[in-house]
């Protein structure tokens, strides 16, 4: 009895002693907030927010003509505010809510008007409201990125119903594909900040607008050139240094991952510019400001997909490439085929987010991520090149269609484009009643 008992004390402990050691090792792993991650995110969204306004406002704005620039402004203006609360509302919830049985393609409902975020909630080492605030600030340059291709046509009450149903529909869906646990994600696609989420969904949208929209009024006979390139260039400056939040932010973390995201995105940036600045010289015979300004930002879009992926010299070729294929998409291709995207979103974004996703597949490497396993086909692994294609061609399939769907079913009720009289007055007098001096 009394060695049964001690065998029975022994048993006990050697429990206690387990169950101890057990509950030390999940305190370990509770998740916990980070201050200096917090402090760099908060930055990082604070940068992607400045992309839109007034980065984008001012890029967009300087390349309309004077009579449409306060309508150009406006529509960036009011999207940074509708895609805030139709985010909160549904928006997080879709892209990273649990989906259950539909988990590969969207995210459930459960989090609705961001149900269950409370000040302790914590996504990975920060806070919870700083990474939904921080995808947030995605999900409002992305539909501000798709105006400029139906620049100075499209009604703003359409306008905002056709973005408040895209944001929805299309944004949100895809944006979890990639990041919230979707089909994309799982299959192995690689997209650091948004080529595909961001890049390629805005710039088939925009593409697919300006068709079902058509033409604006004296395209190819007018002089449709832009009022103020300045602005222009002021414009494309903020979004250069608000890109650091966009793609190194993206890291999540204030660590070397991040730093070398920052570093890449510069050098792409500053390759693209001065290749468009070269091809266009030799074409054209001058190089001019809006050329720089608009290669930039081709650098910047197709590093976006490869910012954690590459190294400096991965930058420097992706610089490259998006500066000659941009250039000759948004000045040959689209002469060529005749559709009017007024300010280059799809020569310049779906394209540079091709070329961008594309070259992830070649130029990622196991060196910059510390990945067991080879990347792309730097590192040997060319099966990555077919794996960003399935993921290209699953976003412009996809946003082609839904788009086409959705400005069919806003034209049918509330109409889409403003007046042939309104075109010609402009939009500043004839919607919102302030014009520029």
């Amino acid at each position: 009895m009394l060695a049964r008992r001690s065998a029975a004390g022994v048993g006990a402990v050697a429990f206690w002693t387990l169950a101890a050691a057990g509950s030390a090792l999940a305190q370990e792993e509770v998740p916990t907030v980070d201050s200096g991650d917090t402090a760099w995110m908060i930055t990082a969204t604070a940068l992607v927010l400045m992309m839109t306004i007034p980065g984008l406002a001012l890029f967009y704005g300087g390349m309309v003509r004077k009579k449409n620039v306060v309508a150009m402004t406006a529509q960036n203006f009011a999207l940074a505010a509708l895609m805030s609360v139709v985010w909160m509302v549904i928006g997080y919830s879709l892209a990273f809510g649990d989906g259950g049985a539909m988990q590969a393609y969207v995210g459930g409902l459960d989090n609705l008007f961001l149900s269950g975020l409370g000040v302790d909630s914590i996504s990975g080492t920060i806070p919870e409201s700083v990474f939904m605030t921080f995808q947030m600030t995605f999900a409002i340059i992305t539909a501000a990125l798709i105006t400029g291709a139906f620049a100075d046509r499209m009604k703003f009450s359409s306008m905002l119903v056709f973005m408040t149903l895209w944001s929805i529909v299309v944004y949100a869906p895809v944006c979890h594909w990639v990041w919230g646990g979707g089909f994309l994600g799982s299959d192995g696609v690689l997209d650091f900040a948004g080529g595909t989420v961001v890049h390629i969904n805005a710039g088939v949208a925009g593409l697919v607008a300006c068709l079902v929209l058509g033409p604006r009024k004296g395209y190819g006979t007018e002089n449709m050139a832009p009022h103020n390139v300045v602005l222009t260039m002021v414009g494309a400056s903020f979004l250069w240094v608000g890109w650091f939040g966009f793609n190194a932010g993206s890291e999540l973390a204030a660590d070397g991952r991040a730093g070398m995201a920052m570093a890449v995105t510069q050098i792409a940036a500053a390759m693209a510019a001065l290749t468009w600045m070269v091809v266009e010289w030799a074409v054209r015979g001058k190089p001019t400001l809006l050329g720089l300004a608009t290669g930039a930002v081709a650098g910047l879009i197709a590093i976006t997909p490869a910012a954690g992926f590459v190294n400096p010299m991965g930058a420097f070729w992706i610089g490259i490439a998006a500066g000659v294929f941009c250039y000759f998409a948004s000045t040959s291709l689209k002469k060529a085929l005749g559709y009017d995207d007024a300010l280059d979103v799809f020569g310049v974004h779906a394209v540079g987010g091709i070329v961008g996703a594309i070259l992830t597949g070649v130029f990622a490497t196991a060196a910059i991520t510390g990945a067991d396993a080879p990347l792309g086909a730097i590192d040997g692994n060319w099966a990555q090149i077919g794996i960003q294609v399935k993921g290209i061609v699953a976003t412009i399939l996809y946003c082609g269609l839904a788009t086409f769907i959705l400005l069919m079913v806003t034209k049918i009720f509330f109409g889409l484009r403003i007046t042939p009289q309104e075109e010609v007055e402009g939009l500043d007098i004839s919607l919102h009643g302030e014009v520029i001096q």
